[in-house]
């Protein structure tokens, strides 16, 4: 199964309007209908998630032949499938047994849970889903 989430690195010289602008000539898609684009400036990163099922494999490939992506020396590629995620801002009352059922609803977007981790001088924790569909 191929990842619906790409990362593009370098994107400090493209502002994310910009960048979301990019992925929509690339892609033929539209930001907010069939992706939605999360930057993170301290790494200059930003990370796209398709909604729409798409060849993210094939879109990995004309973003890196594409000119301005080249011009902008930004790079792309599928990220990895994982089946844990870190939630951060979790207050100290809350219980693992709360996290679970939470992220095991389907409508967070959740799976079955296998393990939860709480870190709570972080006030954070590692959800551990039994596959990787649940972390969506």
């Amino acid at each position: 199964e191929t990842s619906p989430l790409v990362v593009f690195e370098n994107i400090q010289g493209c502002s994310p309007k910009c960048l979301r602008m990019l992925l929509e000539n690339i892609s033929g898609l539209a930001v907010d209908d069939d992706f939605t684009v999360e930057v993170i400036p301290e790494i200059n990163v930003a990370v796209a998630t398709f909604i729409k099922s798409i060849d993210t494999e094939e879109l990995v490939k004309k973003c890196l032949q594409n000119k301005r992506i080249k011009e902008f020396k930004i790079t792309a590629r599928l990220l990895e499938l994982t089946q844990s995620i870190k939630a951060e801002n979790i207050p100290a009352s809350v219980s693992t047994d709360y996290i679970t059922i939470y992220f095991e609803s389907v409508r967070n977007g959740g799976g079955p849970v296998s393990d939860v981790q709480l870190f709570p001088e972080e006030n954070s924790a590692i959800i551990t889903f039994c596959d990787h569909k649940g972390n969506t």
